[in-house]
This record gives C-alpha cells, structure tokens and sequence, in this order.
C-alpha cells in the first residue's frame, strides 16, 4: 500500500516535514509495510525551496547580494536537475533581513532578488519557480529589474537609482541592455493573494503599514506603482495594473509580469508543477494533506485543495489542527475526509506544545478507519 504524505506547516507549532514525520509514525501503527512516500510543501512563502528540494532532489547555492537596503549579504536558491531553479524572493529582499525599528520602504529594492535570477541564468537555467511571499518591498519589482539589465530614466533621461521612491519619477524604461535570457526560459511566480497593483486594494493599502509604510509615504509609492504601470504600458504595451496578484510582494507580481514575461500562479499549484506531483503519486492508495486549520478559505488555492484537485481520484484526507466555519466547501473539491488533531478541548497553548503528538495520533486515527472499510 503506497501512501502519499503531502502537508503544509502548521504554522507556530510544526514544520510541514515535521508535520510529515508525525503523520507517518500515525499511519505505521496501523499499517506496517505501508510504501510512504513524504513531500514536504510550502506554497511559496518561506520554506519553499527547502521543500521543493526534498521532493525533486538537488542542491543548494549559494551567492552575495544585495538585501532591500543594499547592504551585501548571503543568499540561498535552489537548482533541481541542472536545469530548475527555486527562489525565494524574501531570501534577499525579505522583510526578516530589515530591522523592524528603521524600516523605510522608500528606500528599499528588490534587486537582489533579480541577482538570484541572474545567477540562475548564468547556471543555464531553462525554469525558474519563485515564491513572493515575505517581502520587504513596494518597488514593482524595479530594483529586480534594473539587476537584470533594465535601466528607469526620469523626464531628461537621467538614469534614477532603482529604488521605491523614484517609481514616480520613472518617465522611460530602457530595456537595450536587458538579459534578453530571461524571455527564452519559464518564469513562474508562486503567488497566493490576488491584490491589483495599487489602489485600496493594492500593494501599498493592504501591504503596506507591516513594511513602515506611513501616511507621508504611503502615496508617493502608490501614485509611484500606477506611474510605473503607466509606463510599462507605453514601452512595452502590457497592462498590469489590475491583474490579480500583480500588488503581491509590493508590486513584484506585476513587475515580473512586465520584465520577465513571467507567469502568476497559486503557491501550490506552482510548486507541484515543478516536483512533477502527479509522477510521485501514481500506484498510491491515499494522500494524506494538513493545515493547522480548515475554513473557508483553504478552498480558494490553499495546500490541501491545490492537492485534492490534481490527486487523479486518489482519497484524500485532511488531517488538521482546527475546523472552522466553511470547511465543509472542500469536500467538493477533492478532500474525502477532514480529521482534526485535537481529541478534546484545550487551550491554544497546550494544543501548541501537544501539536506533534496530536498529529500522529490524527493520522493512527484516520488509517484505523480506512482500515475497517478496506
């Protein structure tokens, strides 16, 4: 019997492998010579080329680049099978690598997350999948792409430095010295959020206060992400401005839809394309999914519908900390069962410092089930 273990993190109590440890010593219990095969996952936020790696196989680089604030620093990507690569845009542009007291998102750029991409390139990488959760930036992705060759001119044509705050001074995009490798490769950006680019419902409004945006900077970088959107339009006839998902990352959706042709997906979605899911979960018998909870929102691209909807007709159980109000939508989207981990009522905190036992004991329950009707 071959059971596929496919979890995201229970996020404050358990990594999505610690997760997947747990679930497998539940199910051993019940079946002893069961083929496990775990997958780790993360939906493009922090964790996930460390999952991707676990599934497909590969190795970690590693290169200097600049954080938001320029400063030089150590970032990690991923490559899978020569060819693939994995990023994490948080990993040189994230917010954890800015101190909290000081944090200006005028300031700040997203190019080293376009010196990942460029090292990729110079790898021969014919794929690049990344995840842009975790930013620390508002720039539309300028600073990315001002790493990448592009260089932004103000109305008398004078090269401005590719940061936040000069977004609204951008009159022209010169693209004569951009790395034209980055159009003859697959660009996929994991994104789970569906924010436009500006406006009430977009980078800034929604994004911004947790950066340091204030309200003396908040218009200069909004007015500056529609001004972006203007211009992007003019050179290179791409509207950008209300796509979903072009506002995640501070705009960094859009601007690797503008510079890099690349292509927006949902966090999970993007990242089962490039472990090849389907190929790890043929001959299985069940999958088995988690969250640390289900609700009405878990329907709308969250880790447990993205598996239940290419499982192929394979069951899937759900093994969670908490149901809530809506769970119930999932099970026409592919979920077959929904088991929590709490056997009883308890604190948060006690259910916290419990969770990894919990989670076990949910997976020995869920497989002593199946197994009556088998």
């Amino acid at each position: 019997m071959k059971i596929v273990i496919i979890p995201d993190s229970f996020k404050g109590s358990a990594s999505s492998m610690e997760v997947c440890n747990c679930i497998e010593k539940g199910v051993l219990k019940v079946f002893k010579n069961a083929e496990i095969k775990k997958i780790p996952v993360a939906d493009g936020g922090e964790g996930t080329v460390y999952s991707v790696l676990y599934a497909a196989g590969g190795n970690i680089k590693k290169i200097k680049v600049r954080n938001p604030e320029g400063k030089i620093i150590e970032a990690k990507y991923g490559i899978i099978n020569k060819d693939k690569a994995v990023i994490e845009m948080a990993a040189a542009s994230g917010i954890t690598l800015v101190d909290d007291k000081d944090r200006n998102p005028l300031k700040y750029s997203t190019y080293g997350t376009g010196e990942l991409i460029k090292d990729a390139l110079n790898n021969n990488i014919k794929e690049i999948l990344i995840g842009i959760g975790g930013s620390a930036t508002n720039d539309c992705g300028i600073g990315m792409a001002n790493a990448l060759g592009y260089r932004f001119l103000d109305k008398d044509n004078n090269e401005l430095e590719a940061i936040a705050e000069n977004m609204i001074k951008v009159e022209h995009i010169d693209d004569s010295n951009a790395d034209r490798r980055i159009f003859d490769i697959k660009i996929s950006a994991a994104c789970d959020v569906t924010n436009p680019l500006y406006g009430e419902n977009g980078a800034t409004a929604v994004y911004g206060k947790q950066k340091g945006v204030t309200e003396e900077s908040f218009d200069i970088l909004d007015n500056g992400l529609k001004n972006i959107a203007r211009v992007v339009k003019e050179k290179f006839n791409k509207e950008i401005d209300y796509i979903e998902g072009a506002g995640a990352a501070g705009g960094l959706g859009g601007g690797l839809l503008a510079f890099c042709n690349a292509e927006l997906k949902s966090g999970i979605n993007a990242v089962l394309d490039i472990i090849d899911f389907e190929e790890h979960i043929k001959g299985a018998s069940l999958i088995i999914t988690g969250e640390g909870a289900i609700d009405g929102q878990t329907k709308k691209g969250k880790v447990p519908v993205g598996v239940a909807k290419r499982a192929n007709n394979i069951p899937v159980i759900a093994i969670v900390g908490d149901i809530r109000d809506g769970a119930e939508a999932v099970y026409d989207l592919g979920i077959t069962s929904i088991m929590p981990a709490l056997k009883r009522a308890m604190p948060l905190d006690e259910a916290i410092k419990n969770s990894k036992i919990l989670i076990e004991d949910a997976a020995e329950r869920a497989l002593r089930f199946i197994s009556i009707n088998l």
